[in-house]
């Protein structure tokens, strides 16, 4: 230990038994061997070790500091997006500036103006402005959406995402199905979930129908389709994917109301793979996004060294979970 007590990068690389250079290139987030990083973060922790920022950010001129933009909190996926992102940045001693712009283009502008000013490092962004000016200065990874060939994009395979839902529904009976999308103008990643379902539909040969919304047309122009389509208390369709668990939740709230249970009467599969915070059950039957997966490779990918190539997307797979609204529960 130093004369005052408290541990130094010293100590911690003593302890971890391994060079001052890897102790620092782990602190920093740069690449190690997967042994190394455990090891140097074990001595963090066991030493009470404490990197001090402001010296190191008079050093290398970064603030170790990542702006993090998101539309909402309020929404499930958001949350435990920004929860994961959060952690990632943590373990590599860095801090989350967090911006909540509720859908506002004017606030998602001022987070790119804030990193501009040199306030931040980067952005990891879930953005759904039409017309963003960014800065090719500006270290950017986004979340779903396509902002320019040299902008990497993290999603989930939402086309692969599409077509399992159509296959599944399929697979357990169904003979009738819709795709309902509620969402903004602005296209990104998520559009390629009805491209999935509809491509699988077509090749299957299978009766179906696509209904797009956008988000001030919801709830009531989907509840309003719903009803055109019940006749003598039966719904004409017996399988139905939602393009998130939210709505999901929601056509079924709306169906149960109109004496329509599910899965007995309409089989429904959601996307996100949201779950209860206490039972940790999903919400509804569901196409599971790899959310921790998402969080780790824009972090991994925004802090990047300068000659490392940066990919123009990173596509993950996703997979299906049973939640009480099909008939495999």
């Amino acid at each position: 230990m130093s004369s005052t007590g408290a541990p130094t990068i010293k100590d911690v690389a003593r302890e971890a038994g391994v060079s001052l250079g890897t102790v620092s290139k782990v602190i920093n987030g740069k690449p190690v061997g997967e042994d190394y990083r455990l090891r140097v973060e074990h001595a963090i922790e066991k030493l009470g070790y404490q990197v001090n920022t402001y010296a190191r950010s008079l050093k290398t001129r970064k603030t170790y500091c990542v702006a993090l933009l998101m539309p909402s909190l309020q929404h499930p996926f958001y949350a435990v997006l920004t929860d994961e992102i959060t952690a990632c940045l943590m373990r590599r001693g860095y801090r989350s500036l967090l911006m909540i712009t509720n859908f506002d283009p004017k606030a998602e502008q001022k987070c790119f103006d804030l990193v501009q000013q040199n306030k931040a490092d980067g952005v990891i962004a879930l953005t759904y402005a039409a017309d963003l000016e960014v800065d090719a200065s500006i270290p950017i990874v986004t979340i779903d959406r396509h902002l320019g060939h040299n902008v990497p994009c993290i999603s989930s395979d939402n086309y692969a995402g599409g077509q399992l839902a159509a296959e599944k529904l399929l697979s357990l009976g169904c003979r009738k199905l819709l795709f309902v999308r509620v969402g903004p103008d602005v296209h990104g990643e998520p559009d390629k979930r009805g491209l999935g379902f509809e491509n699988l539909c077509r090749s299957r040969e299978a009766d179906y129908a696509m209904l797009s919304l956008r988000d001030e047309e919801a709830p009531e122009a989907f509840y309003a389709y719903l009803d055109d389509h019940i006749a003598d208390g039966k719904l004409e369709f017996d399988g139905i994917f939602c393009n998130t668990d939210g709505l999901a939740v929601q056509v079924l709230d709306h169906l149960r109301s109109r004496g329509i249970r599910a899965p007995e009467d309409v089989q429904v599969i959601g996307y996100d793979g949201m779950v209860h915070y206490a039972s940790r059950r999903p919400f509804c039957s569901t196409i599971v996004q790899p959310i921790a997966d998402m969080a780790e490779s824009a972090v991994e990918v925004l802090l990047s060294t300068e000659n490392t190539p940066k990919p123009t997307n990173v596509c993950l797979p996703i997979r299906y979970l049973p939640g009480g609204t099909t008939l495999d529960f």
